[in-house]
């Protein structure tokens, strides 16, 4: 004889779903947490990258004046100025790549954290409806009155 499985208890079904709500509360907080933690994160990149390309900017003019000055007169200390900007152009641009890279890869994660939270969300908001549905009390409905004549 094949062995049959054993049914579920009322009980345990009970424990299930609510263990599975409060999993899906804690995922939601999590999320909520998660996402607010990535949008300080945003800001403070995104502060960074502005920065960084005024920064570029100015030294690019910066590098433009000193070229036109060691071309017209070239000596030592004009040299040392042009080579100290392209050094701290090189080095701001370097820095620009890799904030670009961080502030892509934050929006990337915080997307995927926005769309899981919107999804538990949903996700709750439906089992609440549910939940008040199923726990509605039976109307009771009156006898009908046999009108005697």
């Amino acid at each position: 004889m094949a062995k049959t499985k054993k049914l579920a208890s009322a009980s345990s079904l009970a424990k299930k779903i609510q263990n599975a709500t409060e999993n899906l509360l804690t995922a939601k907080n999590d999320g909520e947490a998660a996402a607010s933690s990535l949008e300080k994160d945003r800001k403070k990149l995104l502060t960074e990258n502005k920065r960084l390309t005024k920064k570029r900017a100015v030294l690019s003019r910066k590098k433009k004046v000193a070229a036109n000055r060691l071309k017209k007169t070239p000596n030592a200390e004009n040299r040392k100025v042009a080579n100290s900007i392209n050094k701290e152009l090189t080095a701001v641009t370097k820095a620009g790549i890799k904030a670009r890279a961080a502030r892509s890869a934050n929006a990337e994660e915080l997307n995927s954290v926005k769309a899981s939270l919107k999804q538990a969300s949903a996700y709750i908001t439906v089992i609440a409806k549910a939940d008040k549905q199923l726990n509605k009390p039976k109307k009771k409905r009156a006898k009908k009155r046999v009108v005697k004549a």
